[in-house]
Formats: C-alpha cells, structure tokens, sequence
C-alpha cells in the first residue's frame, strides 16, 4: 500500500471517530463530567455499551439492577451506544467512564490518546464473528471472490479488519488498492437489506447478524472466524476504563468487575434463562427482540468472558497496522491494567490472567 492511500484511510478513520455522534437510546439528559466526590458525596459510575449479544452482561446485568446491586452506593447511569468509534470518542471526553467496545476501538483510542486515556481493565466475549455468503453468488471456494462485493459493519471496526485481512491472505486485493473486490461498510440492519436484494454477495458480521444472514438472507456460513485462531479463541468485546477514573476509583472499579465477573459465570450457566433475560432487557431498551432461534445460533458461536485474549488483541493491532489503519506500528504496552480483575479472580480461587 503506498503511503498516499494508507494516511488517506487513516485520515478518514480519524475524521470518522471525531465525526460520531453520541447515540443514546435512553432519553436522558446529558451525562455529567465526572468528578472526584467530596465526603459525603455519592460517587457516579458512568457505563456505556452496545445492544449487542457480546455485550450481554451489560444488557443483562445493567437492565436488570445485578450491577446496581454489586455497586451498593455507587450511582450507576448507563449509555447505549451504536458504535466504537463513538463509545471510545466520550470515553475521552470524559463523558463516560467505562465502556463496553470492541478491541479495534479501544486499540484505535489508546494510540490516539498516546497511551495516556484508558485502560483494558477485563474481557468480556471472545469469538462471535462470522463472514457469510449468499447462497446463490457463485462463491464455492476463495478462488471465487474475483469481482465481488462483501460488506463489513464499519470501515476499520474489528469486522472490517478481520476481513480484509482475509482477503490479502489469500490473494485479493480490494478495488481502491488495485483488485478487483469491492468492501463495503454498511450498518448491521443495512447489510441484510443488501443481501436480500443481492447487492452484496457476502459479509463478515457479529452475531447474531450471522445467524440472521443465514435465516432471513439466504446465506450460509463460509468462515466461522475462530477457525482462523488458537484454540479458537479471540477477543470480540473487552472493558475499557478512563486511566484518571480507574486510578482515582479503585474500589468502585472492582465492585464493577465483580459484578461483570458474576453476570459472565450466571450467563454461562443459565444459557436458556440468559437468552430470555438478554431479549427482555432488550425490548425494555429498544422495543425490539431477537427470534429465539438467531439468538441461540449466534451464542453458540460466543463465549462470554473475562479473559481478554490478550494475544489476538495484539495480532489484531498488527493486522490494522499493515492494513493501513494506523499510521505507525503500534505499541500497546501499557493498553492492559488486570490487577483488578486479577484480585477479584484470586479472591475467588479463579486462574488469574497472565
């Protein structure tokens, strides 16, 4: 890639992060900067999230008072968000003080903040991606993708990632940088429209879009994405805390990660009651529900977890290096604060995170 493309797709991740919009479901005012509290004064814990299935302690544990319950007297106000990029943007405006992201975002904010804004304090799902194909598009193998169109939920999100860099290991190239195969970001909801029109032949998405594609779209599965790694595990959705916050706050940040570490093993354990619960706090939320059937097919390609599945995090980081993404080659030494999440894992007799 030569240097004008990869600082003009930079340029534009940049100028696409600074341009989102905060979007909150929630019709509430404007959350208030964060304060360090005086004595006497109730401490605020300002969490944003997705309404994703890899966000499902957050949608479960948040909608239904759980995490409220651990913080005791902490007061907790949420955010919905529907995007990284703008997840990470409040983050450092000091606008929330913990956010449930993707790991590209919270990669793409650490580097841009030099280091200095947050902190991956736990994990929160590994795996949950798909690339799906229309059944009818003519692609029986990957020397089939000449010439056609894929989309990806955002340009630079962990989907989008994911797919060029699959694309490039297997011999294709996308039009802007000479090839023949058209990458299209779209939003999740926009995608099926385009398959079901066949304007798009097929998608890399997180669940439960896969399973929707498959049901709705006339798609099949042609990648589940924890084929291409160790043990099948990689991280899908992480914690991220604002560094001032997590240092100043210690003790509410373990209430937190008490409470997402309770809500992780309850979920695990429960499967059919969390599915259930996950589409109840939904529709409180959004006035929308997951068939039964999409929300079990897309969790059990998920797992829900507190490992952050630090070594694809990083090779993740290197993919988006050589993709253009970043404009230098990352260092992510100081992304991970778990000493928290590793004293909450000891204290119950849990394998620490290395």
């Amino acid at each position: 890639m030569n240097n004008k493309i990869k600082l003009g797709i930079a340029a534009a991740i940049i100028a696409a992060v600074i341009a989102s919009s905060i979007v909150s479901l929630q019709t509430k005012a404007p959350l208030p900067a964060a304060s360090n509290a005086a004595a006497g004064e109730q401490k605020v814990l300002r969490v944003g999230y997705f309404l994703n299935i890899n966000h499902a302690q957050a949608v479960i544990g948040l909608g239904n008072g759980d995490f409220q319950k651990a913080l005791g007297g902490v007061q907790v106000q949420t955010q919905v968000f529907n995007a990284g990029p703008s997840a990470i943007e409040a983050l450092i405006a000091n606008q929330i003080d913990v956010a449930y992201v993707g790991p590209n975002p919270a990669i793409n904010g650490y580097i841009k903040s030099n280091g200095e804004a947050l902190r991956i304090i736990s994990g929160a799902a590994s795996g949950g991606a798909v690339f799906v194909v229309r059944n009818d598009s003519g692609i029986a193998s990957v020397n089939d993708f000449a010439g056609k169109t894929f989309a990806s939920p955002q340009l630079g999100n962990t989907q989008d990632v994911a797919l060029r860099q699959y694309l490039l290991e297997n011999g294709y190239k996308t039009k802007e940088n000479g090839g023949t195969v058209t990458v299209l970001p779209a939003a999740n909801p926009d995608i099926v429209t385009l398959m079901i029109k066949k304007q798009i032949d097929g998608a890399w998405v997180p669940e439960p879009w896969g399973a929707k594609l498959v049901k709705e779209a006339g798609a099949r599965i042609f990648v589940d994405e924890r084929t291409l790694w160790p043990n099948g595990e990689f991280t899908t959705a992480v914690i991220v805390a604002r560094t001032d916050y997590l240092n100043n706050n210690p003790d509410t940040i373990k209430k937190l990660i008490e409470a997402h570490v309770n809500e992780t093993e309850w979920i695990n354990s429960n499967p059919s009651m969390a599915n259930s619960e996950f589409n109840t706090q939904l529709k409180n939320l959004s006035g929308k529900t997951i068939p039964e059937d999409e929300l079990s097919a897309g969790f059990s390609r998920l797992k829900l977890t507190y490992d952050p599945s630090k070594d694809s995090l990083l090779k993740m980081a290197d993919s988006a290096y050589k993709l253009g993404y970043l404009d230098k080659e990352p260092d992510l030494s100081g992304i991970y604060d778990l000493r928290i999440l590793n004293q909450v894992l000891a204290e119950r007799g849990l394998q620490e995170i290395k």
